[in-house]
This record gives structure tokens, sequence and C-alpha cells, in this order.
């Protein structure tokens, strides 16, 4: 049967292909990184940092989302933004990375009670269909939803980042069985890989994700910490940046 000739028809499409950052991401990454290594007493780069930081990479508006699948929006496309230390010296070559993905509670979503003693596969379908009904309410909004992920050494020296997309998960490719520890794992059932973990006390849920060979790994020099005495004169801080409102006077 022949086909049928359609008018044109303008595709959406997102603001850059899969971990193909914009040209000026890894400078300003950088610049955020030592900025943050050289006026921090104690370094961390924290989640709401992050998201932050990426938004700025990319060009994009930070809106903290307490879904946390769409913290930072560009346009059509929105990102959770996670990240998680190394888990070994050699960041190099690690192949994945536990994320953290929200609180699933089949108690509290569908009213189920009897958790530990119920089928495992029926506990993870439900775990699952929490996050899938997650998913589905960002889609219903944003064309294209993904995730980036930031895994940092624990010096903070070295950095990989890399994104990927937000998906459902059906629960028909998955089995579940409880481990020694009473968390709930999930595995591919094809490839036998370890997939989901969720904790009953607490109903954290844990996606696996590997870490793609296309990704950004960045290694920065650590400066000097700016004291705190050289930032303040730098700002040439003096009395007039401060009055006082109220006094509590010790006889």
């Amino acid at each position: 049967m022949q086909e049928p000739r359609l008018r044109t028809v303008n595709k959406v499409v997102p603001p850059f292909e899969v971990n193909k950052f914009p040209s000026q991401f890894i400078d300003i990454l950088a610049r955020n990184i030592v900025y943050m290594l050289a006026t921090k007493q104690s370094m961390s780069l924290e989640g709401n940092e992050w998201e932050q930081i990426f938004a700025e990479c990319v060009g994009a508006e930070w809106k903290p989302s307490n879904v946390g699948l769409d913290d930072v929006v560009l346009d059509n496309c929105c990102w959770g933004a996670k990240t998680v230390f190394a888990q070994s010296n050699n960041i190099e070559n690690q192949q994945n990375v536990r994320l953290i993905s929200g609180r699933n509670s089949p108690t509290y979503s569908y009213g189920v009670d009897q958790i530990t003693s119920a089928s495992p596969d029926e506990i993870g379908e439900l775990v699952l269909d929490i996050w899938n009904e997650r998913v589905s309410a960002v889609r219903q909004i944003f064309k294209f939803v993904r995730t980036v992920v930031l895994v940092k050494s624990k010096d903070y020296s070295e950095y990989l980042v890399f994104e990927f997309d937000t998906i459902r998960y059906d629960p028909e490719l998955y089995r579940f069985e409880w481990n020694a520890r009473g968390n709930l794992e999930g595995y591919d059932k094809e490839t036998g890989k370890h997939k989901f973990t969720w904790q009953p006390h607490g109903s954290q849920f844990t996606i696996i994700e590997e870490i793609p060979q296309k990704r950004i790994h960045l290694s920065v020099k650590h400066p000097e910490k700016l004291d705190k005495d050289t930032i303040l004169e730098t700002l040439k801080f003096d009395k007039s940046w401060y009055r006082v409102v109220s006094e509590s006077i010790q006889e």
C-alpha cells in the first residue's frame, strides 16, 4: 500500500543531544569548582549546589522541585541532578553509580501494610509503579526528561559528568527478592544485573545506573585557600556594612 504524503511537521528537538554538552560547559563547571575550593572552609558539593552549577553550565533555570526530576529547566527539557562520591580512588574506571531516587512507600500510596510477608515481586511492582507515575507526571509537562550525574572524588580533584534519559521501568522485566539486610532488590531478568534497591524502613528507592563511555572526565588543580581576612579586605569591609538594630545589654 502506498504511504500517504504528509505536510512537513516541525519536530520538537532537545537543547542538545544526550552527553553532548554545550561548548562552554566544561569551563563554567571548572570555574565554579575552583571557586568553591578556594572559598569554602570545608569543601563540599551537594545536590542544590550541583543543580545551580549545572543550570549555569547549560544556560538553564534552576527551579528546585519536590519531585526531584525537574530541578533544572531549559525550554522543553528538564533535569534531575544527582551527586555521588566515587567508589574508589580510580574514578576513571568506575562502571556504575547508585542514585537515591526518592521515597516510594506502598503503604502511603496503596495502603499496603503487609510488606515483608508479601510477594517480593508484588512489592517491587508497586515500588516501580510509584516511580513510573512520577516520571509520567513530569513528562506531561516536558518533552525531554533527563538525569545528570556528578561523580566526585573524595579529595574533590576529579569529576565525571554524564546524563541519561529519565524513563519508566516495566515491572515485568525485573525480578525482586529480599536480601539478608531486609531490603528489596530488583534484578534485570535478561542480564541478571542488580538494578534497584528499596528499603522498607524509610522507603528509600535506589537505582543503579551504568556510567557511559561518552562522559566528561575533569581534573582540577586545588587553589590556595582564601582566608576570611583576605576576602573581607577585598570587599573593603568596615563598620558601614552593618548597623545595630537592637542590643541586649548585660547589667
